[in-house]
Parts: structure tokens; sequence; C-alpha cells
């Protein structure tokens, strides 16, 4: 059995857990972590987690941060200026995460989210070297009124989670989810 089918085993063995109602919104958040090179396979799989979601009596929705950056980006006024100096972007990277917070927000107010669903959220590597995870995860938390999920590239070791395995990693008590164990 490949990694990414275990993965999917062990988030279905956690999903059918009946939802405790009064859990505040960190407690809401489940890290899905695979290592990074099986990014393609996860993605080809994503719809095994779905699966496992719908049968446990929970619905469904899907958000891609992969082209958030370059559609961000593309819609600055000075965006040549900042390919041509990208270090001059450093200053801008809170807006960008306050795109990706605005529209994730257009999404759940569309009706993307609800209390007994979950909102998954796959391309998080993308956002390597521009944002820290963890900032985004404490903004978007509280705004799905069901379940975070996230699929995390990279490694978790006693709730220390680094993206695509870089040095810099953060403690955050989320659920989490390997291939290997329930976390």
């Amino acid at each position: 059995m490949n990694r990414i089918k275990r993965l999917a085993d062990s988030y279905n063995r956690h999903i059918i857990v009946p939802w405790r109602a009064d859990a505040a919104s960190p407690q809401r958040v489940i890290f899905c972590v695979y290592h990074q090179a099986d990014e393609r396979a996860l993605r080809a799989g994503i719809g095994e987690f779905e699966i496992a979601t719908r049968h446990a009596g929970h619905n469904w929705s899907l958000i891609n941060l992969t082209h958030t950056f370059a559609e961000w980006l593309s819609g600055q006024r000075y965006a040549q200026k900042y390919f041509q100096q990208p270090h001059l972007l450093s200053n801008l990277l809170p807006r960008y995460q306050d795109h990706i917070v605005a529209q994730c927000t257009a999404f759940l107010n569309g009706g993307g989210g609800d209390p007994h669903g979950v909102v998954a959220v796959y391309g998080v590597g993308s956002l390597f070297g521009l944002l820290k995870v963890k900032a985004v995860v404490d903004r978007l938390a509280p705004l799905v009124a069901g379940r975070l999920l996230l699929f995390f590239p990279g490694s978790h070791e006693n709730n220390n989670f680094r993206l695509l395995d870089g040095y810099d990693g953060w403690n955050y008590l989320a659920v989490c989810i390997t291939a290997d164990k329930d976390g």
C-alpha cells in the first residue's frame, strides 16, 4: 500500500469519529502530513479524502493555494518592478496573506463551508519562502465552522511542523495525521 493510500486510511479513521461541537478553532484544525515527494500522488488521490469525509456524513469543500501568489502578484500595480527587484516583495507579503484570507472568506461566505463540513486546503507548499503556514492557519481556522484540513508536504515530530522539511519549523497543536500513524 503506498503512502498516500495509508494517509487516506489514517484520515478515514480520524474523520469517522463524532465531532465535539464546543471545540475551539485551533482544535478543529487537521494536518495531513505527507512526504513532499508524494505531492503528485496526493493530488491524484485527493478524491479518497473526499470519499472518506462524505462517508462519515460531512460535507467537503476544497481550496487550492497553488496559484494564489501568481494571481495576487499579477494584480499588483508595480508587478514588473517586483520581478526586477524581488527583494522589494518582502514588504508586501502581509498583503499576500490578506489576499489568501479574503479569497477563503469569499469562498466560505459563498456556501463553501458549514459546521458539519471539512474545508480542505492543498497547494500549501507554494507558500514556502513567502508566508508562514502557521500565520495563515491562525487566520483561517476561526473562519471555518467545521474542520480545517491542510494537506501539508513536510514533516512532523513532537508537534513541530516543518514545511518541505525546511529549517524553520513551528509548534502547532493541531491534530496530525500521517501515513504511519494517527497523531
